[in-house]
């Protein structure tokens, strides 16, 4: 096969990958290119991994090998030692004579009479996606090192189809695990009962575990402590009385079942696919209720276990589920224990008032009988009075305290009755020394009794006259000091709305105050944005220092957001590492980005904990009201959305919810086509950005900026088609052409004497992660004659942050070139100026954000003066990007900086504007 054929199966290949969807059409291509390229192999296969580790086959040439179609063919690394070095190093395994090589099965090579073999690993980066066999019957391949690249070529595009494919299933399986925790989140918040939250948690786990006999096992008081059997599914096919009686037969608490105790002592689910293969379950009561497999999920609110959610597996055959659909199943008891939580306070409250209403009912008669006969008190019934747990206290026609038990004494602060009798009551209802003989009214209610020394205190009081017939004396007050009961009202309350762990506002409340928010806007024709915010790499944390140190990160995190956002903005935590902003009366767009400014502002400075230092970024999605939504769920599931799409971009991005989002839009498809023909029909240009030695007014060199002057649309945005060619994979062969179309372009600017000029291209992520980046740019420089040393590859932090020990590697080849290795937008990733000591760079190119307000903002100028001063003492050039005013090159200069780029010496422009503005006539 001639290189004009291989170039036309890679692009045939790429194109598919992006509009085909079918995994095996697109894996069976791959099959045909091998064969056509490697022409001497009698089979090519390609397996695919399976759950036990094992591989089986998925398609090859030819479909039937000594009677055995290909997907009835499964090896193991276990049993074959080839297939065990080529998963274990990733690395292709070419055997000519398998003969004299005893690594391949004896088993495959008898059975099909292989000779010899070519066995390569599917993988990216350093994921293993499956694996490729070449072999023969006959004489040995003898596969030339020409056609070996072009085979690992189609095999790289073997990879990528199958990462966009289980990238596509992940994003799938995301959006609708997502929209099915806001539906089951919206149901639970409209259930009025516990039978309606119980059952509407049954509907979803049932769904989630396909399994119609969800049950749940509640706490029960009374019992002392005990976990009961409560409520069935609706739709298992057995009774709930029939369940009940079983359960009481069988068990009097199951918390002596070891799986229950797990579930207690862990507050984690409890899976076990084989009861007959785990201690843990009473196996009398599997067999009584015809048990295969079992799912505990406790439910636990306020750090309290409520019961738990059982679901038998009774279909007599062992079901696996992931453990992603165990966690998913966990998440939705977690919000009906909650749910469960508030409707038990509810019902608890309504359960106090009605007891302490009878209660001061049964006292108000009591007190009747008493006043009728308190002219002649018997010292009988003086002393009931002193007994009385509550306050009571007389008051006179005249307004003035006639009597008082010793209960009312105490609360109120008084030593003997002599110092409170004569005293007016308003002394103690309102603080103040009235004598006007007015009686306290039935409606003139208060909160609180004031005591002696002027404090007060909380009360609950019932007045009623003393009379006897239609005769009044005057009143009694009976009281009882509510101060613990109020402090417990208010300390429920407050966890009802507020986060435990941040003191955030919680996402209950967060719903609440969006709801007034949006009313008010609407009455006021006002604007509000909410914003979505979820921390990257959160994950990463808590699995690696601890859940107490995730736990602290999460509250410096709040801390920050509260004093980045402005006076009318509300932060809140919604769960996990996910927070929320409202902005109300927003005025435009510009008021939100500089909100989020400020926002990634207050996470540029790192986060040190017990001595560990952290740079934590954020991805944000943004819903506007009333553009995205007219309504508290579609505003915040609309951000939550945005916040996705920002999460494809690197750390500390955001983006405006848009309605074409999670689509592939006519937009996006016209300009995905044309992408495909846009090199053939050579629509790119290179534009050139002038870098300049601003002391000396020196051009030392360019760096070579892309542009797609499209046919139609004319000059297209680099931020739309190279996101497009990323997702393709047309960015490796984009990034190849500007790299030979920028050294071409160098070397006639060197032929027309101009020969101290360098040349700086950027570098994509696909493009550094190809085996044979060395080598293409050793071509180019042979090609061109141009000196390595005046070319510089461009970097970003986090594309070698992403794998440190390829990119030592690569780095290390190129560098062996003589070619010079540049860090781009310095600052803005996740790397260190000490951890950068590890790679072969050549220079630092500060990021545009931190020259932006370097003359007004003494954080970025700390952080520039850093970089500076520390680059230069690891013998590294430092070019500062985006300089766009005379006061910010005169700073720079004074810090030892004098390399420059930015729009105040030129923004990019063609090759031929460049040559005339800088070259000849500079």
């Amino acid at each position: 096969m001639n290189d004009q054929s291989r170039y036309r199966q890679l692009a045939n290949l790429t194109r598919m990958i992006n509009t085909k969807l079918d995994l095996k059409e697109m894996l069976s291509a791959v099959t045909d290119a091998i064969s056509q390229e490697v022409f001497q192999c009698d089979s090519v296969g390609i397996y695919l991994p399976q759950d036990d580790g094992t591989f089986r086959g998925f398609t090859g040439k030819p479909d039937v090998l000594n009677g055995m179609t290909l997907d009835m063919h499964v090896i193991s690394p276990e049993d074959d030692a080839l297939v065990r070095e080529v998963t274990k190093t990733n690395r292709a395994v070419y055997i000519p004579d398998t003969r004299s090589d005893d690594r391949p099965s004896d088993w495959a090579v008898d059975s099909f009479l292989i000779r010899s073999l070519l066995a390569m690993p599917i993988s990216y980066g350093e994921e293993l996606y499956g694996l490729v066999f070449l072999f023969n019957y006959g004489q040995p391949m003898n596969i030339t090192p020409e056609q070996r690249e072009t085979v690992e070529a189609f095999v790289n595009m073997a990879a990528v189809a199958i990462r966009n494919a289980n990238d596509l299933i992940r994003k799938e399986n995301l959006i609708r695990d997502k929209q099915m925790l806001l539906d089951a989140n919206s149901e639970l918040s409209r259930a009025e009962t516990m039978d309606q939250a119980i059952q509407t948690c049954f509907q979803y786990v049932g769904e989630l575990l396909q399994n119609d006999d969800p049950a749940v096992h509640l706490l029960d008081p009374v019992a002392g402590k005990k976990i009961k059997p409560a409520h069935l599914s609706k739709n298992s096919d057995m009774s709930e009385e029939q369940w009940l009686e079983m359960h009481q037969a069988q068990l009097d608490d199951l918390l002596e079942d070891r799986m229950y105790q797990d579930a207690i002592r862990t507050r984690l689910p409890v899976y076990i696919p084989d009861v007959t293969k785990d201690g843990r379950p009473n196996q009398e009561i599997c067999r009584t209720f015809g048990i295969t497999g079992m799912v505990v999920l406790p439910m636990i609110a306020m750090n309290e276990i409520l019961g738990f959610i059982a679901v038998p597996n009774r279909s007599g055959k062992v079901i696996e589920y992931p453990q992603a659909t165990i966690d998913l199943a966990q998440s939705v008891v977690d919000m009906t224990a909650s749910t469960l939580s508030n409707l038990l306070f509810i019902e608890k409250q309504e359960m106090i008032i009605n007891r302490r209403t009878r209660e001061v009912t049964v006292k108000n008669e009591e007190l009747q009988r008493v006043i009728t006969e308190l002219e002649s008190l018997s010292r009988e019934k003086e002393l009931i009075l002193k007994s009385a747990g509550e306050g009571i206290f007389g008051i006179g026609l005249d307004g003035k305290i006639t009597f008082s038990n010793p209960a009312a004494l105490k609360m109120l602060g008084y030593s003997r009755p002599e110092e409170l009798e004569g005293e007016s009551y308003a002394k103690i209802f309102r603080g103040e020394d009235r004598r006007d003989g007015v009686l306290p009214g039935q409606n003139d209610e208060v909160d609180v009794f004031h005591r002696k020394d002027g404090t007060v205190f909380p009360v609950e009081y019932d007045i009623s006259f003393i009379q006897e017939d239609d005769q009044v004396f005057g009143q009694v007050v009976i009281f009882k000091d509510i101060t613990e009961r109020r402090y417990l009202e208010e300390e429920i309350k407050y966890y009802a709305y507020y986060d435990s762990l941040t003191d955030l506002p919680n996402r209950l409340q967060m719903k609440e105050r969006l709801d007034e928010a949006l009313m008010n806007a609407s009455r006021d024709n006002e604007k509000v944005a909410v914003l979505f915010l979820d921390l990257d790499r959160f994950k990463l944390v808590n699995d690696t220092l601890g859940h107490s140190f995730g736990d602290l990160l999460l509250k410096e995190v709040a801390k920050r957001l509260s004093e980045a956002i402005p006076v009318n903005g509300i932060v809140s935590r919604q769960g996990g590492d996910e927070f929320m902003i409202i902005l109300l009366d927003v005025k435009s767009r510009s008021e939100v980005i500089r909100a989020v400014g400020k926002i990634n502002k207050a996470f540029a400075k790192p986060i040190v904990i017990d001595d560990h230092e952290l740079f934590i970024k954020n991805s944000i999605g943004i819903s506007m009201y009333p553009e995205d939504g007219d309504n508290a769920e579609q505003l915040i599931k609309n951000a939550d959305t945005a916040m996705y799409h920002s999460k494809e971009v690197a750390g500390g991005s955001y983006h405006f919810y848009d309605e074409k989002f999670g689509k592939r839009t006519i937009e996006s498809v016209k300009y995905e086509n044309a992408l495909y023909r846009a090199l053939e029909r050579d629509e790119f240009t290179l534009y050139y950005q002038p870098q300049m030695d601003f002391c000396n007014n020196r051009l030392f060199g360019v760096e070579a900026l892309i542009r797609w002057n499209h046919p139609e649309e004319g000059l297209v945005p680099p931020d739309i088609f190279i996101p497009l060619a990323e997702q393709t994979g047309l960015i490796v062969q984009i990034g190849e052409w500007v790299l030979r179309e920028a050294v071409s372009q160098l070397k006639k600017w060197h032929e027309k004497g101009f020969t101290d000029l360098n040349m700086a291209v950027n570098l994509s992520a696909a493009q550094f992660e190809q085996g044979n980046l060395h080598r293409i740019v050793k071509q180019v420089l042979a090609e061109t004659g141009i000196r390595p040393g005046q070319l510089h590859l461009e970097l970003t932090e986090n594309q070698i942050m992403r794998n440190t020990d390829l990119a030592i590697s690569t780095m290390n080849k190129l560098k062996q070139l003589g070619v010079h290795l540049d860090i781009d937008d310095f600052g803005t990733g996740y790397s260190s100026l000490s951890y950068l000591q590890r790679f072969p760079l050549t220079t630092l190119k500060i990021d545009r954000t931190f020259i932006r307000d370097i003359l007004f903002d003494e954080d970025d100028r700390a952080l520039t003066d850093t970089i500076i001063t520390m680059a230069k003492n690891m013998d590294l050039e430092v070019i500062a990007e985006g300089v766009e005013t005379k006061e910010q090159a005169d700073y720079l200069a004074s810090r030892k900086c004098t390399l420059m780029q930015g729009y105040y010496f030129s923004p990019p422009i063609p090759a031929k504007k460049l040559e005339n503005d800088f070259l000849t006539n500079h």
